[in-house]
């Protein structure tokens, strides 16, 4: 049986209702803004339990913009996760800033122990990341913000309507980015992103930012950019977030089938659970002995795996001028190692997941 990892063709296997109010939009000529996009930022702003949604281009835009509305740029450093994808830094450099890793813990999340010791005289914001649809420890994350005058932009592309102690991934910071991209909790039909927050100002300084600084359509009244969320993925955004919750609670009947399944397998190791966390399984990660053998032997027999990441951001090219060197941050280097990654969504059928299950079981039984 071959199992795959994308359950995009099943997501919108019956999706008539996109394709009429497409129709609808061809015939307005409204593809850019408009009352769709209205529509959906509204929807979106619900789910989230927060005051103000903004439609943008992309998750990295989510997370640029907030930057930029607070003022930070060259200098200045914004602290992060030293395990965590592309964009998160992506963002940080796009305004001039620098990061500043901190190593993660195995959830995944920012090592909140290791924070203060990274704050410097630069410092200007934190960025933890909600990585795989987990929560960080935002509680003791805005105590040392708080002490220290630092702003915390939240980077909860992954975490869509993940909860710790009750409260929502994104609603704890000034602001907040989500990704819509097609691999994301709920997706659209490309890149899309979405920023939330509770303050006014920023949700002002966020619409202008989004649509090159424009007051109106004559007015400029800062330098902006282009990062308008298109029409077209509003009216697919708006489709899919009526499922929202329907998603969630799949992969998360899924990912608790596993648990059950791979706590009994030698080799393998599913990460800690926290009761206080109510996640949702953007990735069902285990912590694999001889993890690249495995990946071999699960994809020459058909079931999808996949790494998240191969190799540490922190030693990437593109970052050789921060100056950090293999083991700087131990616990990350020891995610790159052991990491692996299955399929969840809740398209899954029992079938595929005991497939899954026993091509790992036979793998560690065979070394026996």
């Amino acid at each position: 049986m071959e199992v795959r990892y994308s359950p995009l063709p099943q997501q919108f296997a019956d999706c008539d209702e996109i394709f009429d109010e497409l129709r609808e939009l061809v015939a307005s000529g409204a593809y850019t803004m408009g009352s769709a996009l209205e529509e959906f930022e509204a929807m979106f702003a619900e789910l989230t339990g927060m005051k103000h949604a903004i439609g943008v281009g992309s998750g990295t835009d989510a997370l640029k913009l907030p930057l930029k509305a607070l003022g930070i740029g060259s200098g200045d450093e914004v602290i992060t996760c030293a395990n965590t994808f592309y964009a998160t830094v992506g963002a940080i450099n796009e305004v001039g800033a620098k990061p500043a890793f901190v190593d993660c813990t195995d959830s995944f999340q920012i090592d909140v122990d290791g924070i203060e010791a990274a704050i410097t005289a630069n410092t200007k914001a934190i960025m933890p990341v909600h990585l795989t649809g987990d929560v960080a420890d935002m509680s003791r994350i805005m105590e040392i913000a708080d002490a220290h005058g630092l702003a915390v932009v939240e980077d909860a592309c992954q975490s869509l309507m993940a909860t710790r102690d009750g409260r929502q991934a994104g609603s704890w910071g000034v602001a907040a980015g989500f990704s819509l991209h097609p691999l994301k909790i709920i997706h659209v039909w490309g890149d899309g992103g979405v920023v939330v927050t509770n303050d006014d100002e920023m949700n002002r300084h966020l619409r202008l930012l989004r649509n090159h600084g424009l007051r109106n359509r004559d007015e400029m009244e800062i330098f902006g950019y282009n990062t308008r969320l298109d029409t077209l993925q509003a009216i697919v955004g708006k489709w899919i977030i009526k499922r929202a919750r329907d998603i969630a609670e799949g992969k998360n009947a899924n990912a608790a089938y596993y648990d059950a399944a791979f706590r009994d397998i030698p080799g393998v190791r599913v990460p800690p659970r926290n009761d206080k966390i109510s996640g949702v399984y953007l990735l069902y990660i285990l912590f694999a002995e001889d993890r690249d053998a495995l990946m071999e032997h699960c994809l020459a027999r058909g079931v999808s795996a996949k790494i998240h990441y191969p190799i540490a951001l922190y030693l990437q090219d593109a970052l050789k001028f921060l100056g950090h060197k293999k083991g700087d941050f131990p616990v990350t280097d020891r995610h790159v190692e052991t990491m692996i990654s299955f399929p969840v969504d809740q398209h899954l059928e029992r079938e595929e997941m005991d497939c899954v299950i026993e091509t790992v079981r036979d793998f560690y039984a065979g070394r026996n």
